[in-house]
């Protein structure tokens, strides 16, 4: 017999603006649902920059988006600052830009209220020694850097904590209509095939990349178009700030500090594919190549991996260049479409989410009849045990201080133990998830420095076969996935000691333990 729940709110997507989302409502007292068909920030909100935009990004071509950002990334410096690396910004050009466009900047920042100030040349360099020595101009902006995992984990927790229900791995394979109402949602439990029916006053469609495919099942069009961004992680942290190029948006022009490492982008390649979502060699090859002119050391620097996520434009697909398309959100009420109970939000930028998440919210809630305010723009967001262990340098800090003799290293690159391994696998238990080795890694340092998983793959996997949480066969199945995503991001960026790191592991686990990956 097919389970079946009922809820006010199910919100489809479990990205940053459908956590976002979830913690809204939950706040209002609202009751809802969150299904993921994967895992937290399994798309774009798990596969960018990590950048919180001053708004100088858009002041030229999109001065809606420059806005939003400035105001919203003012605001979660106060909310969320534990999320938030206040590192600062620089844009900066070099010889052969465009002079009267760098003319442009400060002015048109100063239209959107965006703090700008102008830096001396020699000053910037010594600001950031890594700086290209034919700097032409530099301003100083209040960009920083943000961590999307423990933003999005953060607030499902929260939301869970306020009665939210979290479904992992629940993928929406259909949905019931009448009276242009959706009556039913049908949903499939995607590793135990088990099947579930929710009955919600209202279905919000927040899926990002993946939002056209769910609208269509429910008979809705949105007109999206996918962009492609290939990103590359750095075995080192080149800057403190963060370093943008003055100039049109084009590859490579702005580099990320991110805890220990720094991380290059971006490329805009559109696609129609979400099944082939990866990084080329030929992108990484030409932002390397591009991002030389910017910052000298990155064309010889160490580079560990890279990876891609797909930006959802909503916009024309007749348009010629992905990068002209507005950064903005979009909110869709499927009233239009006679689905009176259906509504989609995508679009916008990480920086905008807690905004996307309560304009969302409001709409809901109206239909709802719902009278209670937003409270996201005034209630801190809070610190919780899940969301802990994503925190790049965390772990050494309260290992290095105190541990247990039999507390040992599970993760040496990242220093993560055996105690953090067990915190996170009890958090996914009391969510009613089910851990394995992915799921330890997206809410920890496990597999994200410079061995890229060859040692604390295997670690790991052992550690939780010995724990009882995966059988034999498990543990091979759950390594030799979670080696092969690994590979996806490192094939790119194979040279030099990288590709000496790919043979060893090659080496251990298909010469030595006698996989096939």
């Amino acid at each position: 017999m097919r389970k079946s729940l009922n809820t006010q709110v199910l919100i489809i997507g479990g990205g940053a603006t459908g956590t976002g989302l979830a913690r809204d409502l939950a706040l209002r007292g609202v009751d809802c649902i969150l299904a993921e068909y994967r895992d937290i920030n399994a798309g774009a909100s798990g596969a960018n920059h990590g950048l919180l935009h001053s708004g100088g990004r858009y002041v030229f071509a999109d001065q809606q988006s420059a806005k939003e950002c400035r105001q919203e990334g003012k605001l979660l410096k106060k909310l969320a600052p534990h999320c938030i690396e206040d590192t600062g910004g620089l844009f900066i050009a070099v010889e052969g830009d465009d002079e009267s466009y760098v003319a442009d900047f400060p002015n048109l920042c100063s239209q959107c209220n965006i703090s700008v100030q102008p830096v001396d040349v020699k000053e910037a360099r010594e600001l950031e020694p890594e700086l290209s020595d034919k700097l032409i101009a530099a301003y100083l902006v209040e960009d920083a850097s943000i961590d999307p995992f423990k933003l999005s984990m953060e607030n499902i927790s929260q939301a869970q904590e306020l009665g939210c229900t979290l479904l992992r791995f629940t993928k929406v394979v259909g949905f019931e209509k009448s009276n242009h109402k959706i009556r039913a949602s049908r949903l499939q439990d995607i590793i135990t095939g088990e099947e579930l029916t929710i009955q919600a006053e209202q279905v919000v469609n927040a899926t990002g990349a993946w939002a056209g495919v769910v609208a269509g099942l429910a008979g809705a069009a949105i007109d999206i178009v996918y962009s492609k961004g290939s990103l590359i992680v750095t075995h080192n942290r080149i800057t403190q700030r963060v370093v943008n190029r003055l100039r049109p948006s084009a590859n490579a022009d702005i580099l990320v500090p991110g805890g220990t490492v720094s991380i290059l982008g971006t490329t805009s390649i559109r696609i129609d594919d979400l099944d082939q979502i990866y990084p080329t060699v030929e992108e990484v090859d030409a932002m390397v190549s591009e991002a030389g002119k910017m910052i000298p050391a990155l064309e010889t620097v160490r580079y560990i991996r890279a990876y891609a996520g797909v930006r959802p434009l909503v916009g024309s697909r007749s348009a010629a260049e992905d990068r002209g398309i507005s950064r903005s959100f979009a909110l869709i009420d499927h009233s239009a479409d006679e689905i009176e109970n259906f509504t989609t939000i995508s679009g916008g930028k990480l920086t905008t989410y807690r905004l996307m998440a309560e304009k969302t919210a409001d709409l809901v809630c109206r239909k709802l009849q719902v009278s209670s305010p937003c409270k996201t723009r005034t209630e801190p967001l809070g610190l919780s045990q899940p969301a802990k262990w994503t925190q790049p340098g965390l772990a050494p800090n309260l290992w290095l201080k105190h541990h247990e003799p039999e507390d040992i290293l599970l993760c040496e690159c990242e220093m993560v133990p055996k105690s953090a391994v067990d915190a996170i696998i009890d958090t996914i238990r009391a969510q009613n998830g089910r851990p394995n080795l992915q799921a330890i890694a997206l809410r920890s340092r496990v597999g994200k420095g410079a061995c890229q998983g060859t040692f604390c793959g295997a670690r790991v996997s052992a550690y939780m076969h010995d724990r009882g949480e995966l059988d034999a066969e498990q543990s091979l199945s759950d390594l030799g996935e979670f080696l092969a995503r690994r590979w996806t991001g490192q094939h790119p960026t194979l040279w030099d000691k990288q590709l000496i790191q790919a043979e060893l592991l090659e080496a251990l686990y298909c010469g030595f333990f006698g996989l096939e990956l």
